[in-house]
């Protein structure tokens, strides 16, 4: 500019990148912070699952043991612990999905090339929430294939 008119008034000169990037900086940091309370969110949902299904198979323990003593393999076991997990995890998997569905036009302002209700968005969530509950039933599942039937049962 200074070459072309050298008595040009130049105050304030920034970049197109400097503007575009401090008008959507609050939403950026709305993103960031949503994506940080999800992530903290999904953790919890996982140790959720895992103290419920821990829970449930420490209340189940007699259960399990008749069920190894009459033959049942650990395999058996686990996956009966693993589906009982998957069935809850399923049931909340439903009511997330309605809420988000009916919650979505909330968001849209957030979106950046996406819609509110994506399909393949909603299917990779679904897909995360549902590993994510399997490898939370894991450990119990473990646990209560490794039950000695014996001490099972004299414990009752």
């Amino acid at each position: 500019m200074r070459a072309e008119d050298p008595s040009a008034i130049l105050s304030g000169v920034n970049t197109v990148e400097d503007l575009l990037s401090r008008q959507l900086a609050p939403r950026r940091f709305q993103t960031w912070l949503l994506g940080l309370f999800s992530s903290f969110a999904l953790l919890l949902a996982s140790i959720g699952i895992y103290g419920v299904m821990h829970c449930s198979v420490a209340q189940r323990t007699h259960e399990i043991g008749i069920r190894m003593a009459l033959g049942a393999r650990p395999a058996q076991v686990m996956r009966l612990v693993e589906n009982e997990g998957l069935r809850l995890a399923v049931a909340g998997v439903l009511l997330g999905l309605a809420g988000a569905l009916v919650l979505s036009p909330l968001m849209a302002s957030l979106l950046f090339g996406v819609h509110a209700t994506d399909p393949l968005t909603f299917a990779s969530v679904v897909s995360t929430l549902l590993i994510v509950a399997l490898v939370g039933c894991y450990v119990p599942a473990r646990r209560a294939a490794h039950v000695n039937p014996i001490e099972a049962l004299r414990q009752e």
